[in-house]
């Protein structure tokens, strides 16, 4: 405390011992320099600054990245929900619109609508962005824009007139490749369907025991759940719930929702009530042995679904047609100039597009009106089942007024054998 005291009294102006070179030697303290505080502060600020600089840069690197893989997002989005999409089957209406002399204007003006064409909208666009960069810097150099040592960047058309052939087998093979499982799969459910209607008209034909009449009717609701069921295990997203409310019983859906394989638990259900009815054992063979067919579709539809096309095929195709587009600018600078922009756009829209369908049509149950036609084949059941007794009515009606009739050996009446002619 003394000291303290004794200090201040040495630096006090009223002091016989302050002089001005104390005053000087007071102002040229190291802490109280104000050049030094002033480059401790100028640091600080600077590192702040650098800090702000280093997270709006960041934060503007996401925002681009997140612009950038925004278009991607909403074309997939656009492609899943046109997957998504109920198909109807064509009527007579359908095929004359189907086969107007104004449909090539009308597809042409639909082209904003097509799910294919919107999906293909990140591609073209960055392809299109490459023919703008190259011919904007061959621009800059042909210009004398840019230091001399940039080169042109041009190159000779003979690897393209090579190579062209090869891509064109790549997509044809690759888009007839996805048609056959198109195809394969339209024709598996053809079979489905076909197998449902007959299975359903043998139980209603065999099946005439009163005591059966319960079990019948349960037996022709699993049989017209069965193509509903196989619909939404291999269609993703669907709502099997809502689709068989109407058609089973709610403790029978609650067996089948609790399954893992709902196909599978429907034949179970069908072979289980089949061992409970009152018939010969010949009729009961017969009738099982439809569920072949239900067995059958299950093993082709679930081999579509599981075995794509091989994947090295598919990404030689798609690795293919991105070296051409990203080369195809240099390739045609030389004799098209900035006519390479609308090139390469009509290129890309165009291989992508038939690429794009391929890929599309690859996977080929949602491309089929999957909804309807078990709708169908459920209406003709229903309509088969109403009709049953009338058509008993009269096929009994016909028997009966035919019954007295006298028949010559041939099987014609005698009251037409009896006519002379003329």
């Amino acid at each position: 405390m003394t000291n303290s005291i004794r200090h201040s009294a040495k630096l006090s102006p009223s002091s016989s011992n302050f002089t001005p070179r104390t005053l000087l030697k007071f102002h040229h303290s190291p802490l109280l320099n104000p050049s030094t505080n002033h480059k401790l502060g100028f640091k600080f600020l600077c590192s702040c600054e650098s800090s702000k600089n280093s997270n709006s840069s960041s934060n503007r690197d996401s925002a681009l990245l997140s612009i950038l893989l925004a278009i991607p997002d909403w074309a997939d989005e656009i492609k899943e929900r046109g997957m998504k999409q109920k198909r109807s089957l064509y009527g007579n209406e359908s095929w004359v619109q189907h086969r107007s002399s104004l449909r090539h204007l009308r597809h042409f003006l639909t082209s904003l609508n097509s799910r294919v064409i919107l999906s293909l909208v990140p591609p073209v666009i960055a392809f299109t962005s490459v023919a703008v960069i190259v011919s904007s810097y061959n621009t800059a150099v042909s210009m004398h824009w840019l230091p001399d040592f940039f080169p042109i960047l041009k190159a000779s058309t003979l690897p393209y007139q090579l190579t062209a052939p090869a891509l064109a087998l790549l997509l044809v093979f690759r888009t007839e490749a996805s048609y056959s499982r198109f195809e394969e799969g339209k024709h598996a459910w053809t079979k489905i369907i076909a197998g449902t209607d007959d299975f359903a008209r043998q139980v209603i034909a065999n099946v005439q025991s009163p005591n059966d009449t319960i079990l019948k009717s349960a037996i022709l609701q699993y049989i017209m759940a069965f193509p509903v069921a196989l619909k939404c295990h291999i269609i993703y997203d669907s709502d099997i719930a809502q689709d068989l409310k109407n058609i089973l019983e709610v403790d029978d859906l609650a067996v089948v929702l609790s399954s893992k394989h709902r196909p599978r638990c429907i034949i179970e259900f069908i072979s289980q009530s089949l061992q409970l009815l009152d018939i010969e054992a010949a009729k009961r063979h017969t009738l099982e042995s439809k569920l072949g067919c239900f067995h059958e579709g299950i093993g082709v539809c679930e081999q579509l679904m599981g075995i794509p096309i091989p994947l090295s095929y598919t990404r030689l195709t798609s690795r293919f047609l991105v070296l051409w587009h990203f080369t195809l600018p240099i390739i045609l600078w030389e004799d098209c100039h900035w006519i390479v922009v609308p090139a390469t756009f009509i290129s890309a829209a165009s291989l992508f597009c038939i690429e794009e369908v391929g890929v599309l049509i690859e996977e080929p149950f949602p491309m089929l009106a999957l909804d309807e036609l078990c709708h169908r084949a459920r209406i003709k059941i229903e309509e088969t089942l109403r009709n049953e007794k009338l058509i008993q009515a009269r096929v009994s009606a016909n028997r009966k007024s035919h019954r007295g009739k006298n028949h010559s050996p041939n099987g014609w009446p005698t009251c037409l054998e009896d006519r002379q002619p003329g």
